[in-house]
């Protein structure tokens, strides 16, 4: 069951605040990107800090849109991984869906970029021989590019159960929408300002043409959880 509570034009979901508890990742993941905020409506990508959400990282995500519905993975957690059985970057997300859900995804991508608005996606995989019950939840959190386009998304996508055989995709059971700040004035989303300080390393996107990692070292050493292979990658697709 979905609890709303609404206030005036804003419809807010207590959704995300009780399916936390099941989904501990998107919680830090969102709470990473409200702090980020600042006052703004929508953070910057130059922002983001894999350090700030470390517990979180192998379960989350950055998308950049390429076109109407359409955004594809440029970093990604290994838990992403694990479920496909593949590497994920350079895919779009609808390719972790089932046929029949890619459009629902495609419309929460679209209102998660044009509104804009925290998305969560409540999932259930597809089960056959070897797939058994699994569920999941997945977080969409808008992001400003460095020309000022509403054009990117952290995300998160955790799930429980057993992942058996791979690949494992999935359908929309529910959605739940948070509006950002809106100008009471016209209805908008107000622009964000500028924040103060230089942007922290660690998620920063080179230049179109010439992609390396954000501080000129080797992608491998982005920061990481310790003790094992890393949990997310940084991903070359203009190649």
């Amino acid at each position: 069951m979905k609890i709303e509570y609404v206030s005036g034009s804003n419809v807010i979901s207590l959704m995300p605040r009780r399916t936390g508890l099941s989904f501990p990742a998107l919680r830090t993941v969102e709470a990473y990107w409200d702090g980020l905020r600042n006052g703004r409506p929508v953070p910057a990508r130059s922002d983001i800090d894999p350090r700030g959400m470390q517990s979180a990282l192998e379960y989350a995500f950055i998308l950049e849109r390429i076109a109407p519905g359409v955004a594809r993975f440029r970093l990604a957690g290994m838990h992403l991984t694990d479920l496909m059985g593949m590497e994920v970057r350079g895919m779009p997300l609808t390719a972790m869906f089932v046929p029949e859900a890619r459009a629902k995804i495609s419309k929460a991508l679209e209102a998660t970029f044009d509104t804009p608005q925290v998305t969560v996606v409540t999932l259930k995989a597809e089960r056959g021989v070897g797939r058994g019950a699994m569920e999941a939840q997945l977080l969409l959190c808008p992001l400003k590019s460095d020309l000022g386009d509403v054009n990117r998304v952290l995300g998160c996508l955790q799930s429980r159960g057993e992942i058996g055989r791979q690949p494992r995709r999935f359908d929309v059971v529910d959605s739940s929408a948070r509006p950002l700040l809106l100008d009471p004035g016209d209805g908008k989303a107000q622009e964000p300002t500028i924040g103060g300080g230089m942007p922290q390393p660690g998620f920063a996107e080179a230049p179109r043409g010439y992609e390396e990692s954000p501080t000129g070292a080797d992608p491998e050493a982005l920061p990481r959880p310790t003790g094992g292979k890393p949990s997310l990658r940084l991903i070359d697709t203009e190649e």
